[in-house]
């Protein structure tokens, strides 16, 4: 039986007596007395032992508990006796005992200052300085499934960026959420709204209202980063150790990670614990300025809470969305969000096969009008390449087309009839593609997309909450990555 803190009561370690037993080193022999003899100076390292018997005992039982005092007492003065203390504050060891030296130290002193950028923080210092920045997040959505519809719950973290209650969160914590609820570190919590969230780079903004005096983090520049630079996060791990501090390093940056869905996305490695629940934390620098923000964790075998992979966690980087971030804020969506006017499939590898077609993203439609169409490109183009990047597919075209600002230009290589051109495009704009609160509609997907992206149960379940709805929809992977 397991008590609320996850202990064994039946097996606990805290939890046991010591009961002596013939034969044990301690215990006093049984066979008759032997005669009086003249008393012998005692060896050194008596005491010595008797303290590393302790200490195993102590290893052993997992502290000086009901044991660790058991083995003390058999070694103690007797009745009456007093013990000698000496100058400098120890016990001294008595004729027919033991000592056992105790150092009273007091507490590191812990300031709370803000991130300047200059002068490196200690792990205590960002934990004091920020934990009242960072927030736990919690969800209720309604997941129909066939007839059937039900209510489920998933929790994430966040964290404060601005004074007058702006949270920054991924999107896959409150997609498809039906309410959202942040608590603070100091235990209130509060009724969210979503102000803008997009899928493509897992960002999403909400907005706490009525509540002041709010304590934001500082924003650092990602791009500083170096491997082996300490970083930590402040997260809702398992969506029920709030607050909980995890520390490590950058493993590497620059990561291309290739999600389930065919999404590239550029992250932070780290050996940072990125549990479920720790979606959407600030991961902080050495100086406490947030970095990143946590996401993503490698599993072997496509199931996040049996994830037997450790020490391989990811993070958005921020200068990638802190873009995205104020454009929520200010507009409710993306501005400059480039825009082709094409519908895109996959070469398959029977297309590849059967035809002798290159890998890519084979052209479906051109939008009348389009800056595609003004460029040149046809139905039955496949896309190779745009810019340097090669093309693997369409969500990778997708991911690669948006690293472009409406107005910017790049070169497209196409494969057209057995050869292969070369044509310039200029990116027009996306108009403002949403549903209330700011949030994309892929119900209405723009023609730049291949399909509506499908989501796991609300994608944001939480595995290890027991309800028993979680979906997993990166089985079909042997090697895949999972959002906590």
């Amino acid at each position: 039986m397991y008590d609320q803190n996850g202990l064994n009561n039946n097996d606990s370690t805290y939890h046991y007596s010591y009961v002596s037993r013939p034969g044990d080193p301690w215990e006093a022999p049984q066979s008759s007395p032997t005669p009086p003899q003249s008393p012998k100076k005692k060896k050194p390292g008596g005491a010595g032992r008797a303290v590393a018997l302790v200490l195993c005992c102590a290893l052993a039982g997992g502290g000086a508990g009901v044991g660790g005092a058991a083995v003390y007492n058999a070694f103690a003065a007797p009745a009456g006796q007093a013990d000698r203390t000496g100058s400098d504050g120890r016990d001294a060891e008595d004729e027919n005992g033991t000592a056992i030296y105790r150092n009273d130290t007091d507490p590191t002193p812990v300031s709370i200052k803000r991130a300047d950028g200059l002068t490196p923080m200690t792990l205590a210092e960002i934990n004091a300085a920020y934990a009242d920045s960072s927030v736990c997040i919690s969800v209720q959505a309604t997941v129909q499934q066939g007839i059937y519809q039900y209510q489920t719950s998933g929790a994430g973290s966040g964290f404060i960026i601005s004074t007058d209650g702006y949270i920054v969160t991924n999107y896959h914590v409150i997609d498809g959420a039906t309410a959202i609820k942040v608590t603070l570190n100091n235990g209130e919590t509060y009724d969210a709204k979503l102000i803008g969230g997009e899928e493509l780079n897992d960002v999403a903004v909400l907005k706490v209202d009525g509540v002041s005096g709010l304590k934001p983090v500082v924003i650092g520049d990602s791009d500083d980063l170096v491997v082996g630079e300490t970083v930590c996060t402040i997260g809702n791990a398992l969506g029920t150790l709030s607050f909980s501090m995890t520390s490590g390093a950058v493993s590497a940056t620059g990561r291309s990670v290739t999600m389930s869905d065919g999404t590239v996305m550029n992250m932070i490695q780290t050996d940072c614990t990125i549990n479920s629940g720790n979606s959407g934390g600030p991961l902080f620098d050495s100086y406490g300025r947030v970095v990143g923000i946590t996401s993503a964790k490698l599993s072997n075998n496509g199931q996040s809470s049996q994830a037997t992979i450790e020490g391989i966690g990811f993070a958005i980087p921020i200068n990638d969305v802190i873009g995205i971030i104020t454009d929520f804020m200010e507009h409710g969506y993306v501005t400059g969000r480039p825009y082709m006017g094409i519908t895109v499939q996959d070469v398959t590898e029977n297309d590849m096969q059967r035809f002798g077609w290159p890998q890519g993203a084979i052209v479906s439609s051109v939008e009348e009008g389009s800056c595609a169409e003004q460029a040149g490109l046809k139905k039955g183009d496949i896309i190779t390449r745009i810019g340097d990047t090669q093309i693997t597919g369409m969500n990778q075209m997708v991911s690669v087309k948006n690293t472009y600002k409406a107005g910017q230009s790049a070169k497209l290589t196409v494969y057209r009839m057995g050869e292969e051109i070369t044509l310039t495009i200029t990116f027009d704009e996306q108009e403002n593609n949403t549903q209330e609160g700011g949030v994309r509609n892929d119900s209405q997907v723009v023609p730049d997309d291949p399909t509506p992206r499908q989501t796991a149960s609300g994608g944001y379940n939480d595995p290890y909450g027991g309800n028993g709805n979680y979906y997993d929809p990166f089985s079909d992977f042997p090697w895949s990555y999972f959002f906590p």
